[in-house]
This record gives C-alpha cells, structure tokens and sequence, in this order.
C-alpha cells in the first residue's frame, strides 16, 4: 500500500481536520453507488478508506509516525540487525541474503527464520486497526410536536449525495438519537453508524410530561355554569368532553388514553385538560346587567321579621 498521506493527499504534518475533510472529499467522489461496475474507482475507494483507517486514528497515526507500523498498518520488526543484504548486531556474523549453514553450503533467507514469527504478530493490534469499522457519522433533525408524538419519517443527506428517509418512531422524546446501522463512514471492516439526534418542538397547546398530554383550554363563563359539550384537541383529533355545571377555572378533567402510546409501552398515557374560564372580550352589556343584579342581590341583607304582639 502506498503512503496514506500521499493516499489522501495531504502532508505529514495536516490536522486531523485537514485529514478528514480531504477523505470526506474523497469517500464522496469515489463512492460505489455513484461509480457502480468501476473497478478501478473501487479500488481507489477501499485504498482511501484504509488510508483514513489508518490516519483518522491519533493512536495509529502516531505509530505511523513513529515507523512502528508500515502504511499497511503492520507491525514493523525492530532487531539489532539488518538481514537482507545488510549487517549483524553481532560478530563475525554475516547476512548477504543468507549464508552456509551445512554441508554442501546449502543456504537459507534469514527472512525465512522469522516469517512465521512475523505472521503471528499481524494478527495483533495492527491486524485490529486493518478490521475497524468506519467513523460515525452525527446528524440533527428537527420534527414537530406531533410528528414526534405519532411518528413520522424524515429525509437527511449523506456526504456522498444520497438521500436516507428516516423512520421517527411514535413517542419519541427530544434529544433522544436513533442510530441507522451502516449508515456511518465507510472503513475496512464496513461502514460505521449514522447518529441522529432529535429536536422536537414545542406546541402552541399541548405540552408533554412522560406519556401524559397536558392542554390549556379556554372555557366560556355560560359553559362553565350551565355545564356543556365542547370539543376538545388531542393529538389524535379533537373529542367531545362534557363540562360539569358549576365548574370553576383551574379545574383539570382527564381524557383517558389519549396521551402519548410509545412502541414498547403496553397503554398509552392521558390528556389533562386545565379549564380557564374567560369572560367575553368586548364586554357584554347583558352579561354585565344581569350580573350587576345578581351581585346586589348578594349584598342586600335579609329582612327581618316583626315580631307578633301579644
């Protein structure tokens, strides 16, 4: 394998940001679904995400770095000695590419020794940096109140160009994520995950407090002394609700069952209705004279019964 940096395009010294955003780039221009049947451009794509494998970790990249392992993400050996055509760490000893070691001169590659010490030692730490899986990938969306309580689907856009539609299931709660397996940055052991975060925003009626629905609803003063039937709003559309005569503003009635139902949850939660009884605005003269009576009548004392005389 050539060079990762050269592989990506970058010099030794680039950030970490500079060597993400140049495999982004890259990942992008030579992904498979927008390159089908290239073999060539596969190539190049599995060779740029072994690149970024290699890179995209500061704990591989240093030992890049530091000649411990080579672009491929093997371990390097380190002895006291060269053995291919170089010299000994010890006297006397000579390593021309191998040497006489019996009758006849019959020679062997000091390569030869080692090779089977070399191959154990791949299936080490290097061997787990060529099998990782590709970055994750985080991403933010934003769904209404009632998407959020009912589900809902919603699209976002890869880095490669294609679109992902995804599923919001009912119930949700705000910043919660779903995670899309496979989704992620493609690496040697196959893509990593895409982590959506939700953003659910409020409603100008219902608010929500676990799986339950609280609505603030405005109630007219007649309804509210003479009782009524008034259609009310749930998630699931508007209910008919009987209001009790003689109710007073701040009273709470509960719907049963029409709050939030998510997937695992065997019931779903209630709606809570807080009662506010509100006058006519403008002012109703009627209402105002027949209250103005009423209120006289309330402060007038009782009379008092005279006395019969013996």
């Amino acid at each position: 394998m050539r060079d990762p940096y050269s592989v990506l395009g970058v010099a030794k010294g680039a950030s970490d940001g500079e060597i993400k955003k140049a495999y982004r780039r890259l990942a992008k221009e030579l992904h498979p679904d927008l390159n089908p049947d290239d073999t060539v451009v596969a190539d190049r794509f599995k060779e740029v995400s072994a690149a970024y494998s290699l890179l995209g970790d500061p704990a591989t990249r240093k030992r890049y770095d530091n000649g411990e392992i080579g672009p491929d993400g093997q371990e390097k050996a380190r002895y006291g000695f060269e053995y291919a055509g170089g010299r000994s760490g010890g006297p006397g000893a000579g390593f021309g590419g191998g040497f006489s070691g019996g009758p006849g001169g019959a020679g062997f590659n000091a390569e030869d020794i080692f090779g089977e010490f070399f191959s154990s030692m791949r299936g080490g730490r290097a061997g787990q940096a060529r099998q990782q899986k590709g970055p994750d990938r985080s991403y933010k969306i934003t769904v209404d109140f009632l998407d959020a309580a009912k589900g809902s689907t919603r699209r976002i856009t890869l880095p490669d160009g294609r679109m992902l539609d995804v599923s919001i299931p009912a119930g949700i709660e705000d910043g919660k994520q779903i995670r899309l397996r496979g989704q992620g940055d493609p690496g040697p052991a196959g893509a990593g995950d895409a982590l959506v975060e939700v953003s659910v925003r409020s409603h100008k009626q219902f608010r929500r407090e676990g799986t339950d629905v609280h609505l603030d609803l405005p109630l007219k003063l007649a309804d509210a002394v003479l009782g009524a039937k008034i259609e009310v709003p749930t998630i699931d559309g508007s209910v008919t609700m009987t209001i009790p005569k003689g109710t007073n503003s701040g009273r709470v009635l509960r719907l049963k069952g029409k709050g939030i139902k998510p997937p695992k949850a065997e019931k779903a939660g209630n709606q809570y209705v807080h009662l506010q009884v509100t006058l006519p605005d403008p002012p109703d003269p009627e209402l105002t004279a027949v209250l103005e009576k009423w209120a006289k009548n309330q402060s007038e004392p009782a009379s008092e019964t005279d006395a019969d005389s013996e």
